[in-house]
């Protein structure tokens, strides 16, 4: 099987300190972006934190599939075009939804800090997983599957014959589609684990 070339970007650790802080797209917040793969404007996955201050709509992204989780803050509510209402609550609710959806969030009580994974549905599949990290955890990469891994709590190291750096709360590791590959992760904390392949 040959390997995707979209999700076969090198692999990598990337700290907090370098996301790239941006306005979003209509203008009406900030979002730190962790990674967008490839690295161009038509990018196929793409990892941002959102800070949400204040009640505003949300940008526009046509044929995009998206899932938001609470990182920090008191809450936030999803208000759907179509009348659907989703609250977000500490300490970490999620919630999955099209990119082109019309939609009003509401801060429940002051800011709030959210990790969001976006990913082109015609081209990806992905899957969001919420994990303890106690000890060691296990990922495999093939040539059809990367997987990107955002520490939430804790401090990891993956073993073994590995250049990677250890991981810090806030850190994202991305591990490349590629020659089957076993990945262990060892430490204590809390991790998002996001497993991405072609559709």
């Amino acid at each position: 099987m040959s390997t995707d070339p979209v999700l076969s970007a090198a692999t990598r650790v990337i700290p907090s300190f370098e996301y790239r802080r941006e306005r979003w797209r209509n203008g009406l917040g900030w979002t730190r972006e962790i990674l967008r793969v490839p690295d161009t404007d038509d990018w196929q996955v793409r990892l941002s934190i959102a800070e949400i201050e204040q009640d505003a709509a949300f940008s526009s992204f046509p044929g995009i599939e998206r899932e938001l989780v609470l990182l920090r803050g008191e809450g936030l509510r999803l208000r759907f075009a179509d009348g659907a209402v989703q609250t977000l609550l500490p300490p970490h609710d999620r919630v999955r939804f099209a990119g082109e959806a019309e939609i009003h969030g509401e801060l429940v009580d002051g800011l709030t800090h959210d990790f969001n994974l976006m990913w082109r549905r015609d081209a990806l599949e992905a899957e969001l997983l919420h994990r303890p990290l106690v000890g060691s955890m296990f990922f495999f990469t093939e040539p059809a599957t990367a997987w990107a891994i955002h520490l939430l709590a804790g401090q990891a190291q993956f073993e073994g014959d590995t250049d990677l750096p250890p991981m810090e709360a806030g850190d994202t590791a991305w591990l490349a589609a590629g020659p089957r590959t076993r990945y262990a992760l060892r430490g204590g904390g809390e991790l998002l684990a996001i497993r991405l392949s072609p559709r």
